[in-house]
């Protein structure tokens, strides 16, 4: 009570309103970045191969959160004892995570890629249940079916033939894999160290992860490649706003309005993703696609509803 009454003593009275719309504004700009990160992909994978592109994209990121840390003044250093922590949470993510993606990507279209890899909330209370012991609801398990129902249909086509490459279907779901694999180590660095000296370090160590990758498989490509003002923005808008900008908000967020609420934003990303491809790079969005955007949505906001009605069971 009496900090909300130091509040109006010294802001304006509509402070908390106006900073409450910036969470939210912040928050969409995350989840857009994110959603239109897949078709900044596909531009670069005209001039590069995935594993350039994820080496170019995490060291320009690493480079720039590392910036970003010396002006805010945040001088946290990682203890000895978690090095082996640090190291096993990059190579899952970004390290196989952006393996699985990237190439999965570079097989189907950039709505799909963000269907399948938007059922990691889907997953998660399967993995709290198995890693963690945390109760498994009937809404996590119908959330769960309910989503996967919505990929089928997005994959499948009439006569239960895949409309979509099954190796980039599986190259997309070993990246869920990875970012569930990548939950269990984070859960125990976030207690001691802020979100964007985990993600820094994360992307630097994955930037040392794709270096014997690059120079072995790409990198003669990568000097016989003339590098365009669209390849270069698009690199850019990768690492600035997907790799480093969005994690901020998104952080931001969570600590303002929590992470039941946040997290139900990202169910957004294939949305944003379809609307962006539609007109950016004229991918056509048929009916079971629309079709299965709106299943694999109910199931993650089944998945959401019951993480926030769980604490009352």
């Amino acid at each position: 009570m009496f900090f909300f009454v130091g509040l109006r003593k010294f802001y304006p009275p509509d402070y908390m309103e106006r900073k409450h719309s910036l969470v939210y504004l912040l928050t969409l700009l995350a989840i857009a970045f994110w959603g239109i990160s897949y078709v900044w992909m596909k531009v670069v994978f005209e001039y590069y191969n995935p594993i350039t592109t994820m080496f170019m994209r995490l060291s320009l990121s690493s480079i720039f959160l590392f910036a970003y840390l010396r002006i805010t003044a945040n001088n946290e250093k990682i203890h000895k004892e978690d090095y082996l922590s640090f190291v096993i949470l990059s190579f899952f993510s970004p390290f196989c995570y952006f393996l699985g993606e990237s190439f999965g990507l570079s097989l189907v279209s950039p709505t799909i890629a963000a269907v399948i890899i938007a059922t990691i909330p889907v997953f998660t209370p399967l993995l709290g249940y198995f890693a963690f012991r945390e109760k498994l609801t009937a809404l996590n398990i119908v959330g769960f079916i309910v989503s996967f129902m919505g990929v089928s249909v997005m994959v499948l086509d009439f006569e239960f033939r895949f409309s979509a490459s099954p190796l980039g279907i599986l190259l997309l779901f070993f990246a869920v894999f990875s970012a569930l694999v990548n939950i269990v180590v984070l859960k125990k660095l976030t207690l001691k160290y802020s979100s964007t000296r985990i993600i820094q370090v994360q992307n630097l160590l994955g930037a040392l992860f794709f270096l014997p990758l690059f120079l072995v498989f790409d990198f003669k490509s990568f000097v016989s490649v003339q590098p365009t003002w669209e390849l270069i923005f698009a690199l850019l808008k990768l690492s600035v706003f997907a790799s480093s900008m969005a994690f901020i908000f998104f952080t931001y967020a969570i600590r303002n309005i929590g992470i039941a609420k946040t997290s139900v934003f990202g169910n957004l990303i294939p949305v944003f993703t379809a609307v962006f491809s539609f007109f950016l790079i004229q991918e056509q969005i048929d009916l079971s696609k629309i079709l299965g955007i709106i299943i694999v949505i109910s199931g993650l906001m089944l998945s959401q509803r019951s993480k926030q009605l769980s604490p009352k069971v």
